[in-house]
């Protein structure tokens, strides 16, 4: 499990193509400080699991799936990324429960900068629409974030200097996809109360 608490601004090194899936080499100094093969570490809020690593840098395997339903498969050389590793238990729960298994991707809109802080607008695709809300939590590449405004195909956050200066929220551009995660405990409410109306009019 992990909190959406980005430890590190990573950056890939390496991009290897296996046909059905892609080996990724990621250099950060502080994720993969004790990491060993078989270690969980979020890249961009997809959780991956450490092949191997040396020095600073770790490699994490990608199948063909998790290229196709995240933004990993962007990725190229020297393309910085979000890094997280899982929390350990009894730690404090900093921002939300976050799996880092992705939902679906949406794309910056709109960036409206302002004195103290930056708005972001960013779309939401229909099968997720029904998740987010208003001051709820949502990860965007492995980052936890408080919706401000949730509508049928956008939401929008805001950032503050510190998420706009550790955090790839603070380099991409309007045209450039993210990757979304909604909360967990909203789908295992939806799908209590599915079964129960179901049960209901059984």
């Amino acid at each position: 499990m992990f909190t959406g608490i980005v430890e590190e601004l990573g950056e890939v090194t390496a991009v290897e193509d296996l046909g059905d899936a892609a080996r990724f080499r990621l250099r950060g100094p502080v994720v993969t400080q004790g990491a060993r093969h078989g270690d969980s570490i979020a890249v961009n809020g997809v959780c991956l699991t450490v092949v191997d690593h040396e020095g600073d840098e770790f490699t994490a395997d990608v199948m063909a799936e998790t290229l196709k339903r995240s933004s990993l498969g962007v990725l190229t050389v020297g393309s910085r990324v979000n890094l997280e590793r899982p929390t350990a238990v009894g730690a404090r729960l900093g921002g939300h429960i976050v799996q880092g298994h992705v939902d679906g991707t949406g794309t910056i809109l709109e960036r409206t900068p302002s004195e103290n802080w930056e708005v972001v607008t960013i779309s939401l695709p229909a099968h997720l629409a029904r998740y987010v809300v208003e001051k709820g939590s949502i990860t965007v590449d492995g980052i936890s974030l408080t919706v401000v405004e949730a509508g049928e195909d956008f939401f929008t956050v805001s950032l503050i200097p510190t998420t706009l200066a550790l955090t790839t929220l603070g380099i991409k551009q309007p045209g450039d996809p993210v990757n979304l995660e909604v909360d967990v405990v909203a789908k295992y409410v939806e799908r209590l109360l599915g079964d129960r109306v179901q049960g209901a009019g059984r």
